[in-house]
């Protein structure tokens, strides 16, 4: 799964729906281009996804994820998602990834996540789902979290 910055988003709006029954958090009353720039630019949580490659590639990530993992694009992109978690952490991620492939998706994710310096950070609110097409072939995951829980369901 390749693509540049705005065009997964509709895929990862879709599939979250698709599992949660909603669309991605999002300020009401905004036009379907502006969504896509809010939740690419200004959202308050951090929305990232990977493929489905045998050590699965990050894909897209938000403004907010970038920010909490001190990546540049250009940079994140195409990194193996197993390197967001610290080698401490990656087993317990590993699981999670698993039980999303199998059920679909898992929600209230609480957990430690690694950024570029090696620093931890906590995520909170977690949704990790799977990514489908329009056959409901799977082609990846996405996650959703909020890096401080003070805004957890806060939107600008």
């Amino acid at each position: 799964m390749s693509a540049t910055d705005l065009s997964l988003l509709p895929l990862l709006d879709a599939s979250y729906h698709h599992w949660l029954g909603q669309p991605l958090p999002r300020p009401a009353g905004l036009s379907q281009a502006d969504v896509l720039t809010w939740l690419h630019e200004r959202a308050p949580y951090a929305l990232l996804a990977h493929g489905i490659e045998q050590d699965p590639l990050f894909c897209y990530a938000n403004h907010q994820a970038l920010c909490c993992f001190g990546y540049p694009r250009a940079e994140f992109l195409g990194m193996p998602s197993r390197f967001s978690a610290s080698p401490k952490d990656r087993d317990e991620r590993q699981r999670l990834m698993e039980a999303v492939g199998r059920q679909g998706y898992a929600s209230g994710y609480e957990g430690w996540r690694v950024d570029r310096d090696g620093e931890a950070f906590q995520i909170h609110a977690g949704v990790v789902w799977n990514l489908l097409d329009v056959d409901g072939q799977r082609l990846g995951q996405a996650a959703l979290f909020w890096p401080d829980p003070q805004r957890v369901g806060q939107l600008e």
